[in-house]
């Protein structure tokens, strides 16, 4: 790992919408059915979530979606640029998740990983996450293309 050099977190403005949602594009992130445009609008600087950017040499190389219910918080889109992976960027936007939830009094941070993705578990065991039996069930209730 690189010596983590200038790298700034803060919110995203509603402006860097496409250069966010470009971000979760190349790092893998998106599907079919989650529209990353939507999703960052919903999320953008509301009192239960927002969308966090990592900026280093004035360009946004880390982003991740942070939000809670109250009882638990949740990461999302958590991206690094591929060209600047393994710089210790990622570890440093989890963690500002993770500040930003406990300010708001979260007591535990969660996420979830597709099995299409499963390449980024030993990241996130690495830093202090640990998988946990659940059956995780949903139910949409919006039409789906």
């Amino acid at each position: 790992m690189t010596e983590l050099i200038d790298l700034v977190i803060r919110p995203a403005t509603a402006s860097e919408r496409g250069l966010v949602t470009d971000l979760w594009v190349r790092a893998g992130l998106t599907t079919s059915y989650n529209d990353p445009a939507s999703d960052f609008d919903f999320a953008i600087g509301r009192s239960g979530s927002d969308v966090l950017v990592g900026v280093w040499s004035e360009k946004i190389v880390a982003s991740a979606m942070v939000g809670h219910d109250g009882h638990r918080g949740w990461l999302y889109y958590v991206s690094v640029d591929p060209d600047v992976q393994n710089r210790g960027y990622g570890a440093a936007i989890v963690a500002a998740c993770e500040a930003w939830l406990r300010i708001r009094g979260v007591p535990k941070a969660m996420l979830l990983v597709r099995e299409t993705n499963s390449k980024v578990v030993g990241f996130y065991g690495r830093n202090g996450y640990e998988a946990i039996p659940r059956t995780i069930m949903q139910k949409w209730l919006t039409p789906q293309h």
